[in-house]
């Protein structure tokens, strides 16, 4: 009965992410960058504004490798599960596109809807990444 109690509180412990889950999120950060350029670098240089298979070439193939291999390695970290990968894709998303299109499109992420998804974002990334 102890040893079962013992097992159930260990695997209620929150933990911190191991290196393999910070270089996933890294690779889902570098993917979803390049996913922002792929998409609005047609509004932010004129150049890109008519080529939209060049930019179809130039970013699927990065963007699309950085998260095969993120979610890979964040299922392996996550116990072998494809919700927690989505969902921390999904809640970097609010890290990266905010910034982007703040510094490159000069729109403000600060509006109150904005600010309340970017902090349900914060929640779940770290619920993904400390609740074991």
């Amino acid at each position: 009965m102890v040893e079962k109690q013992n097992t159930k509180n260990e695997q209620r412990r929150l933990s911190l992410p191991t290196s393999n889950l910070l270089f996933a999120c890294a690779l889902f950060a570098i993917g979803q960058t390049l996913g922002w350029f792929q998409l609005n670098s047609q509004f932010v240089w004129n150049w890109w504004s008519d080529k939209p298979l060049l930019s179809a070439i130039v970013f699927s193939i990065p963007t699309g490798i950085c998260f095969w291999y993120g979610v890979k390695i964040a299922y392996e970290e996550m116990g072998q599960v494809v919700w927690g990968p989505r969902f921390l894709i999904f809640s970097m998303s609010y890290f990266t596109f905010p910034l982007l299109t703040y510094y490159f499109l000069n729109e403000s992420m600060f509006t109150l809807k904005t600010m309340i998804c970017v902090a349900l974002s914060f929640a779940i990334v770290g619920i993904q990444l400390f609740w074991k």
